[in-house]
């Protein structure tokens, strides 16, 4: 599956009609998927059940960091369908160490706490943030609040969309859990504002994806670090879509050479294989939390952990984290070319970028199918925004043929 996106078919939008959406009446329509039936993948490349060849400019939401079907990690995977799959965290395995001190040493952090989903490491940091707060700050119980950043996207749990600012997350779904309070992203003064005695901890994405990969200004990381260590709170970074790699760094808070308290971590670290999510934090926060008082039956299950650890094999060479960084120049310098062309703008950090489309061109949804139909994927979000986070595999030479295609579109 080597074929350039631009040799790929274009593609009829209704085409397999009989296996997409309306047709598919059993399956819930919590998603709006763009009318595509993938079949196969590899790197870079998916194929539709017609044969029709794809370039993925999407990546999972960054869950495909290193690409569909990483040789590395599956024959980790494989090497470990083989020998044991699940024993729960009833008992010990010989997986979960290795991974858990390859992460904890790639973060620069002390403690693991294995999970599953992107929320549910979300979730687990709530909880552990609030203990924290209740057993080392004193805060009286059933008061500890957290301070979190509007335009947020940190999952769809009923806890978690209780502070959420995106109304369709919302609606519907009250009452909602108390205790958050919600600031400006971006906004220190704000924050500083929010922040008083029963403050556990500031809880933000250092880069917001949802919301159309909102970059803050320099020294902002620096100033919630400064703020939380001053405030005697946690500083709580959510790098589920931003961190391993995607931004040019290991983590998006290492453009300031920051380190949080509690680093929430997810997508990429299941190599698009299995859910895999940790929670990675200081030794003195983590030992709040003793038996019996939180847990998963699958996190740190044994396959998740032997492709974690592979995962984060791959993160020690350096490498991927170069790619993005080299491969983020050219993407920014397309994306510059086409500003006043069809882009009135866009922010991009690594191989991650938020493009605002001049709106007489069409909705992003529109955008996104016009590019389906030129054999490349990507995803729309908030009007005329689409996001683009190709696989940190993908090369300098299909990279700029995406973006010639993106001009084709557009121009």
């Amino acid at each position: 599956m080597t074929t350039p996106a631009r040799n790929a078919p274009a593609g009829d939008a209704r085409s397999s009609a009989g296996l997409i959406g309306a047709e598919t009446p059993v399956l819930a329509h919590n998603y709006h998927p763009l009318p595509v039936v993938v079949a196969r993948a590899e790197d870079v490349w998916v194929e539709d059940v017609e044969g029709r060849r794809y370039l993925d400019m999407l990546a999972g939401y960054s869950a495909l960091n290193f690409g569909h079907r990483h040789p590395v990690l599956t024959e980790a995977a494989h090497r470990q369908l083989d020998r044991l799959t699940l024993t729960s965290r009833a008992f010990h395995h010989d997986q979960l160490a290795s991974f858990a001190s390859g992460l904890a040493e790639l973060t620069g952090l002390d403690m693991v706490l294995p999970m599953n989903t992107g929320a549910e490491a979300v979730e687990s940091g709530i909880k552990l943030a609030r203990k924290w707060a209740y057993d080392v700050k004193g805060v009286p119980a059933d008061r500890a609040t957290i301070v979190v950043a509007a335009d947020n996207f940190h999952g769809r749990t009923t806890t978690i969309v209780s502070f959420s600012t995106d109304e369709t997350a919302r609606n519907g779904f009250g009452p909602f859990t108390p205790g958050f309070r919600i600031v400006p992203f971006n906004d220190l003064a704000a924050l500083e504002a929010a922040v008083d005695e029963t403050t556990a901890a500031v809880l933000i994405e250092p880069i917001q994806g949802e919301a159309g990969v909102i970059i803050p200004d320099d020294g902002y990381l620096t100033g919630v670090r400064e703020l939380t260590r001053r405030a005697g709170c946690l500083f709580i970074a959510d790098e589920i879509q931003s961190g391993l790699g995607r931004t040019g760094r290991t983590l998006a808070v290492d453009h300031e050479s920051v380190l949080p308290d509690v680093l929430l971590l997810g997508k990429a670290l299941g190599g698009g294989i299995v859910p895999v999510s940790a929670v990675v934090a200081r030794r003195e926060v983590m030992n709040v939390l003793h038996p019996g008082e939180h847990g998963s039956t699958f996190g740190g299950n044994p396959l998740a952990a032997a492709v974690g650890s592979a995962v984060v094999g791959l993160l020690a060479t350096g490498e991927y984290q170069r790619r993005a960084a080299e491969l983020g120049e050219v993407l920014r310098a397309g994306l510059t070319d086409l500003t006043g062309r069809g882009v009135t703008g866009f922010r991009a950090r690594g191989l991650w970028a938020g493009v605002d489309v001049d709106p007489s061109l069409g909705t992003g949804r529109r955008i996104s199918e016009r590019l389906m139909a030129e054999g490349i994927l990507v995803k729309d979000t908030h009007g005329s925004t689409i996001r683009l986070a190709p696989p940190l595999t993908i090369t300098r030479e299909v990279l700029e043929s995406a973006l010639a295609t993106l001009e084709k579109v557009l121009v």
